[in-house]
């Protein structure tokens, strides 16, 4: 039984590089061609669930993970449909909506409010660089009303830093 221990430590420290770089995939797929996958969503909310399951829900019980990924998918549903009447146009698309939900199951509800936030910031950082490199090239990319990014790579930055900053210590496994 000494193993057990030394078992869960091993996979849920094998979770966190497993879950960058299906980050990083799913960021760089978003850029590409604008899509995130759902095997790379689904791969990354098990990565989740493993995660506080071998860390045994050290930093997030299962009813925490539960409103972070109803709190992530949810609001950002919810933006999606009010963005969707207004525009009359998708303006979101439900790879995002899945991806916070996904991030929820890693931060809980507190944490993936943040990410939100973070992650909103961060698009249109992303989207001024955008319209900046585009001016200074003289690119046109039409009217600015028109004008759309991909909104995982901001949402996945969210996501990044809040992580760096719930999971800095990982104490319970000794480092």
């Amino acid at each position: 039984m000494v193993l057990l221990p030394i078992i869960l430590n091993i996979v849920s420290v094998l979770c966190l590089p497993a879950a960058l770089i299906v980050l990083g995939a799913l960021c760089l797929i978003d850029l590409k061609v604008r899509l995130l996958p759902n095997r790379l969503v689904l791969c990354l909310a098990i990565l989740g669930l493993g995660f506080h399951a071998a860390s045994q829900l050290y930093y997030t019980n299962y009813s925490d993970m539960f409103w972070g990924a109803l709190t992530g998918g949810g609001l950002l549903y919810l933006i999606r449909f009010a963005g969707n009447y207004f525009y009359k146009q998708d303006t979101l698309g439900l790879g995002d909506v899945k991806l916070m939900a996904a991030g929820g199951l890693w931060l809980g509800a507190d944490g993936i409010l943040s990410a939100l936030i973070i992650g909103a910031i961060a698009g249109l950082l992303h989207g001024g660089i955008v319209i900046g490199h585009s001016r200074l090239t003289k690119k046109d990319f039409g009217p600015l009303s028109t004008f759309s990014i991909p909104a995982g790579p901001g949402f996945i930055a969210g996501l990044l830093i809040v992580a760096l900053v719930k999971f800095k210590d990982l104490p319970h496994l000794g480092f």
